[in-house]
């Protein structure tokens, strides 16, 4: 249990990024009173953890109803992290964690910047929905890995928040150089967890049981006996060409 809670923590600190994202916040808030940048803190803070913890409970149901495998799920995933990743270490912007430039606009000219863009996609984006619903399904039905991952997450927003809160002081003392070097050295990391998502999944869909695996996550009992009943004829004609 100890693995997979120092697992769960480094996905998601790379994942969320709370020295990036405060030093995004920081540029959006340059000329703001300390107390605005207070108060979109802790808006974004609840926004994002209302966000993630919906993910978090919802998201393998809301999968199930849309006829996805985990295994399935964690291939996508794993390829999306490893993109996310390769965009912070070779600095680009894909959209999926940064914002672009008519984003940045956006934000510059709105008085509230909580909901978009710090809470989405900056700290609850794509990353850290699919990194959420990843660290669910390994954490299954066991009550201490689910608790682990929920305090991780916790761990990690309330991270994020007091990184927001104490930005100006955080980019005073480490600059926009060290704290794009501490995003991108943890982004090395992100590359081999997502490497690892991706070969997992590959072996629950592939492997020797993979093709029972890959229906026991649907419970519509019709799918599950039609499934089984296509791959017992489909081993029936595989021996019946052996022999001829």
């Amino acid at each position: 249990m100890v693995d997979f809670l120092l697992y769960s923590f480094i996905v998601l600190f790379v994942v969320v990024d709370p020295v990036g994202t405060a030093a995004l916040f920081v540029t959006m808030t340059r000329d703001a009173a300390p107390e605005y940048r207070r108060r979109m803190a802790r808006r974004a803070y609840l926004l994002s953890t209302m966000i993630l913890v919906l993910f978090a409970f919802g998201g393998e149901r809301l999968l199930t109803l849309l006829g996805i495998t985990l295994p399935a799920f964690r291939i996508g995933g794993g390829i999306l992290l490893f993109l996310l990743a390769a965009d912070i270490v070779f600095d680009r912007n894909s959209g999926l964690h940064d914002v672009d430039r008519s984003e940045s606009v956006a934000a510059s000219v709105q008085k509230d910047i909580s909901v978009f863009p710090l809470a989405f996609p900056l700290i609850a984006g794509p990353g850290a929905m699919i990194t959420v619903i990843l660290l669910m399904g390994q954490a299954g039905t066991e009550i201490v890995a689910v608790c682990i991952v929920l305090g991780m997450l916790t761990v990690v927003l309330a991270l994020t928040w007091g990184l927001l809160v104490q930005s100006s002081r955080l980019m005073a003392l480490l600059g926009m150089t060290g704290t794009n070097v501490i995003s991108r050295l943890l982004s090395i990391l992100l590359v081999a967890l997502a490497v690892q998502l991706v070969l997992d999944g590959l072996h629950q869909a592939f492997g020797p049981s993979g093709h029972e695996q890959r229906f026991d996550l649907l419970q519509d009992g019709t799918i599950k006996q039609y499934t089984a009943q296509m791959w017992q004829e489909r081993n029936l004609l595989s021996e019946k060409r052996f022999f001829l």
